[in-house]
Parts: C-alpha cells; structure tokens; sequence
C-alpha cells in the first residue's frame, strides 16, 4: 500500500506558523497594553469585592444588621444628591485603579542582620585603634553605634563588604606609616582574605576608604601597542592608577585598557629598569615582551644566565645582536657593550662640537637585558674571573646620552649578589609574584597601597616608575613559543611578532642550553674629518674565548 503524503501545511508550513505565532503574540502583547486600565479596574474591583466579604465575615451576627442599615443609608443618600451616583461611580473606579495596581516590594534600605553582625564587629575590632582614654565623646567606644563610624559600606554576592568608609578621630596619627599598616592589616582580616584591597586615606577629611580591587586581565596576549618611540609597555594595571588608555586585541574583540608606559631614551627620568620575583612570576616573560617591543626600533644584546633557553625564538632574528648563555660569551658582549657606549658619546660629543646633528648610529637605542646575571657572578668568583656586572657600570652611567638601555631580572634570593651600580641607577623597578609588603617595599622604596594575595597568575606584581606611585602590574602573555604548555592562541601572537631571521634556524630549536647569534650595529671606524683621531670598533660583539678544562 502507497503511503500517503503529509499535508502541505505540515511538511512545508513551519515558517508559516512560526510567523503566525509570532503575530499571535504580538496582537496579544498590543491588546495587554490598551486594555491595560480596564485589567487594573477590574483586578481592583475583584480585590474590593474581596475586602468587603471578608469585612462581612469577621462582623458578628448581633452587629450586621445595623451595618447593614449604614449601609443602605449612605446609598439612598447618594442616591438622592444630584450627581451622586456619578460622583460615586466615579470614586468607585478611583479606588478600584488605586487597589488593583502592581504594587512591587519595597527594597531593603539598611544591612540584614548578617551584614549588622558583621560591621558590628568589624566595629569592635577597630576600637582600640581609633580610641584614647582621654577622649570625653569617644567615636569608637565599645557598645557604640557602629553607624556613626562606618557611613558607607557595601556587600557582595557572598556577603563579604567590598565598599567601606571609615570615619576615624582627628588624633589618630595616620601619618605614620605603621600605625596606617596596622588599620589595613585589621581591615583585611576582618573584610575577609583572598582578595586585594585598596587602602585610600583622607588625611584633611579623616576618612578612610576601602574598596575591593577587581582582578587584572590575565588574557591579553603579546601585541604592537600603540606607543610613541621609546615608550615600553609593562603591563595593565586599574582604571584609577592612571590616565591613559591602550587599544588592545583580545581574540576577536577590541577593547581599551589602562596601561603602565616606561618611558625610555634621552629624556627618560628612569632609563634602566630592575625586574626582581620569584621562580616562575614571570620575569622572563617580561623581558621577552620587551625584547619584542625593542626590535621594532632598536638593537637587542641578551645575556641569560640561567642558560635554559628561554630567548631561543630570538636567534639569528633582526635586531638580535647576540643571546649569550656562557660566562665567556657574556663577558665579551658586555666589554663590547661598554665600548660601544663610550663610542657613542664619543661620536656625539664630536658631532655637536662641530655643529652638526648626531651620527645615525649613534640615535638607534641598544637594549641590554640581563636574565638572571647573579649566576654568571657565582660562576665568574669561582672561576676567578671579574663579575659581568662590573663590566655594566658604563651603560648604567651614561646610557640614557647614548641611547643604551639595561634592563636587569633576577630573583629575591640573589639580591646581595646584585652590584651597587645596578642598584643605583635602576630607578624604574618591577615586582612579580607572590611577595609580602615589606619585601615590595624593600624593592619599590614605598609600600603598596593595596594588599598583596599569596595566590597570583604569572607576570601580576607592582611597578613604581622613579618616584612615582606604585602600580599593580600584570605582564601581558609573552610566552616560550617552543615551549609544550604553550597555548596556541599566544604561541601564534608571539611568532607574528618575531622579526624576520637574518641566519639560517638550528635544526631543532630549544634542544641546546645556549645560542648565540651576530649582527653588524656599528661601523668598523668613526673618524672625525677635523681630527686625526679615530675610533675604532669592530662591527660585531667579540666572540667568546673557551675556558680551559
């Protein structure tokens, strides 16, 4: 037997009665708004009605009738004043419209009980700070009215307070720095740990503001930022520690972020950088990212002490001069570097004496970053040679005149091996990691203004530029793009922002501890035509000599 067809209407119609459906409600939605008096007169009327039956029930027997008779009186009443019975019809629809509108429950003005608990409290416990024996109209006192002190808070989802200002008394010392970090500790405890808060005291208004400081984006991933030349970005930090805005990528979308802008070159206050943290914050990552940026207008010379080729991506690239694992090769870059220093202000100083502009090759910038340059020292003393860090004193002194820039990363626990000129003139300073306040404040000269949480992502930490404020920093995602645990999205934003190689790769990338790379960056001889003097510098850095056994 054949089997029939379905109906038309079934086997083609679904647009047809989708689009029905879809006039349906809209007739039905119109048809709500203009009988939408009508609905509430009568909801009104349904609920009178109601009140009415339910005033008649809890009347007692003995009392009904003379109700009843009230009743009746006030009708004929109305009945017999000329428009009374308009007046009452119309007083009739007036209350019902009153009684059937939509009435929404009010909102909660004050803190529930669990939020006055917990600011109750937190009250008690700022007591003994903000209170003297000798005040006669104490404003913290125990048993006191907490809202006097705290005049503004604010919760979370999970009712812990994310806003908070705090009304203290004028004789509390809050310009002391320690009696200031034993509020902030206590603020801390008590609002709940695990988050990061900013501390904000109004010395004139003695207040104090807390707010809880939302998360740095962590998925930003290594790009060409919109910067002028010689402007380095670090990282990201919140909309309130500065007042410019980045464009940056992030997948399909753009967005705008507020960023931490080094500036470097001539006019630079801060010309040499300083990157401390802990093994896996993220230092390396920031000196990739500003190798990176560097390329784009200047030279690269990298010495790594770690020698576990983190900067192998770099090799034979434009731009890289050299990427220098051993002590014998370190040791020769950086007397090149010195000399090529001193070349340059030389060459300039030369220049200007007989009125002309600057050699070009003296205005490109040479970057100089050092990885971890305290295990070269260690290894420098026990193989009696000079520490490589001896060697940086000249482009520390005179790298800003000579457009030679240093940037230094190594870890907390090799601090003391740093020398005193790195230490001087590495103004511009970077903090990664997991860190206590006195070990940022040991770093950066100043405690932070928030508190620092043991749990952060790689490349988050501070960054204070000379003597400016301290800001939270996260590095943007510049990873190894040889390395496995890459991701590929930022694998692929790194290797788009690889210069183009000027030597042919190794066969396999990453199998060796060390590369080494050279590039020409400086004429074999600059003369001087009204001097008999001449300046001779060979046009790569020196190749290391093996050391025996």
């Amino acid at each position: 037997m054949a089997r029939r067809p379905l109906p038309r209407i079934l086997s083609n119609g679904t647009a047809s009665i989708a689009r029905s459906r879809e006039l349906a409600r809209s007739a039905a939605d119109s048809a709500t708004d203009v009988l939408h008096p009508l609905i509430t007169i009568t909801r009104g009327l349904r609920r009178l009605a109601g009140a009415g039956r339910r005033k008649w029930a809890d009347t007692p027997k003995d009392r009904r009738g003379p109700l009843l008779f009230l009743v009746a009186s006030v009708v004929l009443v109305v009945a017999l004043i000329p428009f009374g019975p308009l007046l009452a019809a119309i007083c009739l629809m007036g209350a019902a419209a009153w009684t059937g509108r939509e009435r929404t429950a009010p909102e909660p003005t004050g803190p529930d009980e669990a939020q006055t608990q917990r600011l109750q409290s937190l009250y008690e416990a700022l007591v003994p700070y903000f209170s003297v024996p000798e005040d006669p109209a104490p404003l913290f006192a125990h048993g006191g009215e907490w809202d006097k002190a705290l005049t503004s808070y604010e919760f979370d989802g999970n009712g812990r307070i994310s806003h908070l200002v705090v009304q203290y008394p004028a004789y509390f010392t809050d310009g002391e720095a320690e009696s200031r970090a034993r509020i902030e500790q206590l603020l801390h405890a008590k609002s709940g740990r695990g988050r990061e808060y900013h501390f904000e005291w109004d010395e004139e208004g003695n207040q104090l503001t807390v707010n809880v400081l939302p998360p740095l984006p962590t998925d930003i991933a290594a790009q060409r930022f919109v910067t002028a030349p010689g402007e380095m970005v670090l990282g990201f930090t919140d909309p309130t520690g500065v007042q410019r805005t980045l464009p940056v990528t992030d997948g399909d979308e753009q967005r705008d972020v507020p960023p931490v802008v080094w500036r470097t070159g001539p006019r630079s206050t801060e010309p040499h950088l300083l990157v401390v943290g802990e093994p896996g914050s993220g230092t390396t990552t920031l000196l990739r990212s500003i190798a990176l940026q560097a390329l784009l207008q200047g030279d690269v010379l990298i010495i790594e002490g770690s020698g576990i080729g983190d900067y192998a991506c770099l090799t034979g690239r434009d731009g890289v001069l050299a990427i220098e694992c051993g002590l014998a090769g370190a040791l020769a870059s950086l007397e090149w570097a010195a000399h090529e220093t001193e070349r340059r202000l030389i060459s300039a100083n030369r220049a200007r004496q007989a009125g002309h502009p600057a050699p070009e090759d003296t205005k490109r910038p040479l970057w100089i970053l050092l990885d971890r340059p305290s295990v070269l020292g260690h290894l420098a003393a026990a193989d009696g040679r000079k520490d490589p860090q001896s060697l940086l004193q000249v482009p520390l002194r005179h790298g800003r005149a000579a457009g030679v820039t240093v940037v230094v990363a190594d870890q907390f626990d090799s601090l003391d091996a740093l020398s005193d000129p790195v230490l001087q003139h590495t103004r511009a300073r970077v903090v990664l990691g997991p860190t206590t306040p006195d070990q940022i404040e040991d770093i950066l000269g100043v405690p932070p203004r928030t508190t620092p949480t043991s749990d952060v992502p790689p490349g988050r930490g501070y960054a204070r530029l000379g003597t400016g404020q301290v800001h939270r920093l996260q590095v943007p995602a510049t990873p190894d793009p040889y390395d496995d645990a890459t991701s590929e999205a930022h694998r692929q934003a790194v290797t788009d922002l690889l210069p183009a190689r000027n030597t042919p790769a190794a066969p396999e990338p990453g199998t060796g501890t060390g590369v080494e790379a050279e590039a020409v960056i400086a004429p074999e001889s600059a003369a001087d035509p009204e001097s008999d003097t001449t300046v001779t510098e060979p046009r790569t850095p020196p190749q290391p000599v093996p050391a025996e056994g």
